[in-house]
């Protein structure tokens, strides 16, 4: 994934506005594209300008500010702590000002809070594994990929020389985000709650189906830890393309930001299970901010931004400027416009023919709290690393993981939010 920071830089210098300017908008977003997408906007119209400011992490700076943006676009929007500062938008719906229709109907539902549309979607991306195209033939399905099928395709592409392996399909803890992923499919069920819920049974299982996936498929952590240790100083694409691994797990925006020759020479396929595609949790949504002071420009850039054609010249706009390499799609991932998504884009990303994700298996993430990335990186995804090198004794002892207590999850989630409001 691109760095944020420099992208901006880049960006923010496309955007520049003066602060005299009577009629401007703010627009508050941690996504960097839409610097250009109000440099888009200004350049349409002479009414509005639009001044785009940029935060890290826009869900905490709106639990914390006193200033008054009227447009707010980011991640973990819909949490406790920040669902509550929107104005209902159900009123555009209604008028027909935006038709309701456009959007995938799972992900404007998600905008709803108590019964009113209070945030809309903007964007989402998709789970997958890539491979090389030469290897298509040992993908059973077109679209999607189950974890079934991973560990069994993955099994069969193993070879081991001298009681060592030289090739091995794919091992589950070679990327956090599969880990994570996997869970999702198998119901972990990870939510907002006080502050944090999940299926206590359901994420066990999914542990020990990694666990049973590694000692099942490669024999044991130790062999799999032994691989990685002598061919992983290669990245994953390019041991997919050298023939060393089989496929490696990647989201929507990384594969469509790879570089023509990388694309060209790979495959991908959705990673499913029971006809559903969960979508990764940092959804993009979009919501008029309730203290915004102006409400018809705020109107008219919504108005304007939820367009197909509209879409369709930021996409190409992308394309001019050669920023496909780091930009993917509308704000880093597929347009929550379904028939942008289904249309439009396959002009801009050729791969997608015959590729597009089914409608009917995507499955948006839960409310989660607006640290959830945090929580995730510092302390779900270190526990489910340690989980599958864990015995009924303890811990198997590996070269990177000697053996300690397995402390259940509960208890580390307890003790990092207790520090963090210390």
């Amino acid at each position: 994934m691109y760095s944020a920071a420099l992208t901006l830089s880049s960006l923010v210098a496309l955007s520049i506005l003066s602060c005299a300017e009577p009629k401007r908008v703010t627009l508050w977003t941690d996504i960097p594209e839409f610097a250009l997408y109000g440099e888009a906007f200004n350049a349409s119209q002479a009414k509005y300008k639009v001044e785009i400011r940029y935060f890290e992490l826009i869900a905490r700076k709106l639990t914390v500010t006193v200033e008054q943006p009227d447009i707010v676009v980011g991640r973990w929007l819909k949490s406790a702590s920040t669902r509550r500062l929107f104005k209902p938008l159900g009123w555009l719906l209604e008028n027909n000002s935006l038709d309701g229709n456009l959007f995938y109907h799972k992900l404007l539902e998600l905008g709803i809070v108590d019964d009113e549309q209070y945030l809309l979607p903007v964007s989402f991306n998709v789970p997958a594994v890539v491979f090389a195209r030469s290897n298509s033939a040992l993908m059973t399905n077109h679209f999607t990929f189950s974890l079934e099928e991973a560990k069994e395709v993955g099994k069969a592409y193993n070879v081991i020389n001298s009681g060592a392996y030289t090739r091995m399909g794919f091992s589950p803890d070679w990327d956090d985000d599969f880990l994570f992923v996997s869970a999702t499919l198998l119901n972990a069920d990870f939510r907002e709650g006080s502050p944090l819920a999940w299926d206590v049974d359901a994420l066990e299982r999914a542990l020990e189906y990694d666990k049973a996936w590694i000692r099942e498929a490669n024999d044991s952590i130790q062999a799999v830890d032994d691989f990685t240790f002598k061919y992983f100083f290669e990245p994953p694409v390019k041991l997919i393309l050298q023939g060393r691994i089989l496929f490696s797990y990647m989201n929507s925006s990384k594969i469509f930001t790879l570089d023509y020759d990388q694309q060209s020479n790979l495959d991908f396929r959705w990673l499913a299970e029971k006809e559903r595609i969960p979508l990764s949790e940092d959804a993009v949504y979009y919501g008029l901010y309730q203290q915004g002071r102006r409400g018809k420009g705020a109107e008219a850039f919504t108005k304007w931004f939820f367009q197909t054609e509209t879409q369709r010249l930021l996409l190409e706009n992308n394309k001019k400027l050669q920023l496909n390499t780091i930009l993917f799609g509308i704000a880093g991932g597929f347009s929550a416009m379904r028939n942008v998504t289904e249309e439009v884009f396959p002009r801009f990303y050729p791969s997608l023919l015959g590729h597009m994700p089914p409608d009917n298996f995507l499955s948006p993430p839960n409310i989660l709290p607006q640290n959830w990335l945090e929580v995730k990186e510092r302390v779900i995804l270190p526990y489910m690393h340690e989980y599958i090198r864990a015995t009924q004794e303890g811990v198997e002892e590996t070269r990177d993981a000697p053996v300690q207590t397995l402390r259940p999850l509960a208890d580390r989630v307890i003790d990092w939010y207790r520090r963090i409001n210390n």
